[in-house]
């Protein structure tokens, strides 16, 4: 299970919604260990990044299937907690601007606006429905893969805005990227 299975934009499948789950079957729960394997490969080779979060359809599996990290702030705990069918119910707070990332958007942030409370309902690994509320990151981590299982990227939320595009340097801070040249450079993402 290796990162290079992340497909990433213009790919079209990351534009199309995914399939809803029935059951949780064998194969489903061998998608969701996959998954598990390729967001930590993927980290394991980013010393300033963690994996918060990664959907089905990035590795090119059209279910809709999510996997939420356990700890944002400790890259040691590696567990992850799978969302079968995710879907927002209600819309809660604020709308709230922070940046984004995204393993199908290599080495691209964004500020995007998003609720800073959410309440989602899912089905678990058990295919029992779940209901629960969420609020500030995981709010964020949350909206961000639902909207992938629904075709949207977190760069849909900002194209035409010209301070919302920004690169890690190699000390991992955030710079400002030059919004013309990136589009410009970049246009096939949007097409």
């Amino acid at each position: 299970m290796n990162k290079e299975k992340i497909i990433v934009l213009p790919n079209p499948h990351l534009r199309q919604k995914s399939k809803k789950i029935n059951f949780v079957t064998p194969e489903i729960l061998n998608l969701i260990k996959e998954m598990t394997g390729i967001a930590l490969d993927w980290e394991n080779s980013r010393p300033h990044e963690i994996s918060a979060a990664i959907s089905a359809v990035q590795i090119d599996h059209l279910e809709k299937v999510a996997i939420i990290r356990s700890d944002f702030d400790d890259k040691k705990v590696r567990d992850f907690t799978a969302l079968i069918n995710p879907k927002i119910i209600k819309f809660e707070g604020e709308i709230q601007t922070d940046f984004e990332g995204c393993l199908s958007v290599p080495d691209v942030y964004g500020k995007v606006p998003r609720y800073d409370k959410i309440r989602v309902k899912a089905m678990d690994v058990n295919g029992n429905e779940v209901r629960f509320k969420a609020d500030g990151f995981l709010s964020r981590i949350i909206q961000h893969e639902i909207d992938h299982v629904n075709g949207i990227v977190f760069i849909d939320h900002i194209r035409d805005q010209k301070d919302a595009f920004f690169k890690l340097d190699e000390k991992g801070e955030l710079q400002p990227l030059d919004y013309d040249k990136f589009i410009k450079n970049n246009r096939i993402l949007w097409d």
